[in-house]
């Protein structure tokens, strides 16, 4: 059987996805290789969301149109420019949308002749996890309905689609029994879960499920819609020591003008008051939050208010991006587009500021105590987890120092001793 190589871009959702492909090719006697090189066929599953990513996309199917390897695109710019990737690349053996991986086998099936079965699709049953052998994402849903002027990913994902709460769960067991230790709940709007089944399951019911599976030391929850964070939501996790206090809330932006202009509920008021609750109510609470900057309309004044508002908040961490002016969104015809020189102008005056709030916010963890687990190993140096950084990438790192061998995946603590930028340094606490 042919070896397969899969490149995985964009978001950790994107990711699970990938996830399930490589599950099904290892099911039907594919040999799965980690170096394309080594591969017959590639499969590049894409990020369509905004014009940086759609390059990223673009430049990875190039870097491999000129080999004698088969090649596969999926993922959400197949879905978005399907008839025009065909028009426009050749080159490329088979591109296969989203609405079309129920079929997935049957697509391949025309590329390859030595495939075991042509019938069936990608689902989490055969899912190879790509994050360790202690640490997974839980994807919860599907699509979004919130309609954000700027956003594609309803034109792309769909409607808001909650996944039933019996196959959430028995994919959780089924990580507990594997040995994973820590679970990462996602979706594109993770707080709105449940709202389409009628049933009255809601994120905290799936949660508290999720807690009577004791082999999770740590439940994390991404992408946290603002408005929709109930003080039962809150509570629970400020209650709950393994679900981590760790709030991912996207804000997009400070002003109440802009918001209502992005199609974003809420407003700046309810904001302040929102942080202030979850920092009242729960101590400990790292804030992540991202934005955009250069929406039409965006003023200087509108930008300035933004800095405050994020020194106001002090956010552990911050993520950043241009908006970027996307077709079939209603933000695309908007008056009073901002040049791309200011918006580059003001990402990097906002990074920079928050490079100066997180280095602040990160002194005040000198001499605190951090648990959590084992992640890798750079140098001499050992990476752990905690409440304080999620797994993709986007946080700073927690370096530390052990003088004893210790194990990926091991549960352990750490005093933090040195703070920088963005990152900690500690030592074991044995």
């Amino acid at each position: 059987m042919k070896k397969v190589g899969l490149i995985s871009l964009g978001c950790a959702k994107n990711r699970v996805d990938s996830e399930n492909i490589l599950g099904l090719l290892d099911h039907h006697k594919y040999i799965i290789v980690n170096n394309v090189d080594d591969a017959d066929i590639i499969i590049i599953n894409t990020c369509g969301f905004i014009a940086d990513s759609k390059k990223e996309s673009i430049d990875t199917i190039l870097e491999f149109t000129n080999t004698n390897k088969k090649l596969v695109i999926t993922g959400c710019l197949v879905e978005r420019y399907y008839e025009d990737l065909k028009k426009e690349l050749p080159e490329v053996d088979l591109f296969i949308p989203i609405k079309d991986y129920h079929r997935f086998n049957q697509l391949l099936s025309s590329i390859d002749d030595e495939l075991d079965d042509n019938s069936g699709g990608i689902n989490d049953e055969y899912r190879i996890i790509s994050t360790g052998n202690f640490s997974a994402y839980l994807k919860i849903g599907e699509g979004c309905s919130n309609r954000c002027s700027y956003c594609a990913i309803p034109l792309i994902r769909g409607d808001f689609k909650s996944r039933e709460q019996k196959d959430i769960l028995k994919e959780a067991r089924y990580l507990a029994n594997k040995g994973y230790k820590e679970v990462i709940v996602l979706q594109q709007d993770t707080t709105k879960y449940g709202i389409d089944l009628h049933n009255g399951e809601n994120i905290v019911t799936l949660l508290k499920e999720l807690l009577k599976i004791n082999e999770f030391n740590y439940i994390r929850l991404l992408y946290l819609y603002p408005d929709e964070i109930t003080d039962e939501l809150i509570e629970l996790i400020g209650k709950e020591e393994r679900l981590t206090p760790y709030f991912d809330i996207p804000i997009q932006h400070s002003e109440t003008h802009i918001l209502k202009a992005m199609n974003r509920r809420g407003n700046k008021k309810y904001l302040l008051s929102l942080f202030k609750k979850i920092r009242e109510k729960v101590p400990n609470a790292i804030l992540r939050t991202t934005v955009m900057v250069g929406f039409p309309g965006e003023s200087k004044k509108d930008f300035e208010n933004l800095k405050d508002f994020i020194r106001k908040i002090h956010f552990d961490h911050l993520g950043a991006f241009k908006y970027s002016k996307e077709e079939d969104t209603s933000a695309f015809n908007m008056k009073k587009q901002v040049r791309e020189s200011t918006k580059e102008r003001r990402i990097n005056e906002l990074m920079k500021l928050q490079q100066s709030l997180s280095y602040k916010e990160n002194k005040k963890h000198i001499n605190s105590l951090m648990t959590g687990l084992v992640i890798g190993k750079e140098k001499d140096l050992y990476l752990l987890r905690s409440y304080f950084n999620a797994p993709d990438d986007i946080d700073g790192k927690i370096y530390f120092k052990s003088n004893k061998p210790l194990n990926i995946g091991d549960k352990v603590s750490v005093k933090i001793t040195e703070t920088f930028i963005y990152d900690l340094l500690g030592e074991l606490v044995e």
